[in-house]
């Protein structure tokens, strides 16, 4: 939906009796709670953060920062963190981009800015807009990082899909999977992983802090968890990948053994009688059945009949094995 007001895409205001959207920043709060989700690209949202009063000056300059890598920190009552998510386009629900949210909360306000558009934002604000009655803190904190947990849960049950179509064309065999087909999938998985490596580490040391807020420190310890079970399922998937792709290379060095072998079979067969047809095409005297009427039939014969040798002398010796 279009901003309104310093980069305003949208706020919500949360009333005992309805939740009412929020036209402008600076405006009245209609509620005990609101939260506020900011364009970060829009200069007037750097210039309204930076006049706030209701945030600590280090709050500001993490929300400000140009640094993206997931981080947190207290400052007395207030949290501010920098988690990712992937972004969207407007016609692409999913892509490989990881982009930045940037969160500061407050026991009576949540406010996140992004540069660029995310999923996690769009899915907090359908969830907020069936939320009855009002929410807090933790109760928003719990919404916005369990919409960015969704995204990846969503993302993480499609490649897993995947790998089982994969690992199906590979058993059936009629058409199994190259290695290079599995190369997006593995990147893919990685990628998840050290998204919520990165935003599992940010919530775990919020937990190990003396200065979190004691109504946070529940949901900061659920939302840990949460994410821990989360990355041990891409692990998982991860796992099955690595074997899959084992299985795919022991097939495909099995194939190879098995040409070589054939070409050694085959070039051990036709040495004797290359042997033969290169004593009877030296140009020297003496030559056996060079005046013979049927000399190259004979020769033809010997040859054959050095490969026929060689045949049983192989299978004798047991490597003609089926």
């Amino acid at each position: 939906m279009p901003g309104i007001g310093p980069g305003l895409i949208w706020g919500l205001d949360f009333a005992p009796d309805a939740i009412r959207p929020v036209d402008h920043c600076d405006g009245g709060t209609a509620g005990s709670f609101r939260w506020l989700h900011l364009n970060l690209a829009d200069h007037g949202t750097r210039q309204w953060i930076e006049g706030v009063q209701f945030l600590p000056e280090a709050v500001r300059e993490l929300i400000l920062s140009p640094d993206t890598h997931q981080r947190a920190l207290v400052d007395g009552e207030t949290v501010g963190c920098v988690l990712h998510d992937f972004e969207r386009d407007f016609d692409v629900a999913d892509t490989a981009r990881v982009g930045a949210l940037r969160m500061a909360l407050t026991p009576t306000m949540m406010l996140t800015t992004r540069l660029h558009p995310l999923r996690c934002a769009d899915i907090a604000r359908h969830r907020l807009e069936r939320t009855k009655g009002v929410i807090g803190g933790p109760q928003a904190l719990d919404l916005l990082v369990g919409a960015i947990a969704e995204n990846i849960a969503d993302i993480s049950r499609t490649l897993s899909a995947d790998i089982q179509r994969a690992e199906d064309a590979f058993l059936e065999g009629h058409r199994p999977p190259q290695p290079r087909d599995l190369v997006g999938i593995r990147r893919r998985l990685a990628q998840l992983h050290r998204l919520l490596s990165g935003a599992r580490g940010v919530f775990q040391r919020l937990e190990r802090d003396e200065e979190l807020p004691d109504a946070l420190l529940p949901t900061v310890e659920k939302l840990t968890q949460r994410l821990q079970a989360l990355d041990a399922d891409i692990l998982e998937g991860q796992a099955q990948l690595r074997l899959l792709r084992d299985e795919l290379d022991i097939q495909a060095a099995q194939r190879t053994n098995q040409n070589l072998y054939i070409l050694s079979i085959i070039t051990a067969l036709m040495l004797p009688a290359t042997l033969v047809t290169g004593l009877f095409g030296m140009n020297t005297g003496g030559m056996p059945f060079a005046g013979a009427s049927h000399g190259t039939l004979t020769a033809t014969l010997v040859a054959a009949g050095a490969a026929g040798v060689s045949y049983f002398l192989l299978r004798w010796m047991g490597f003609m094995r089926r």
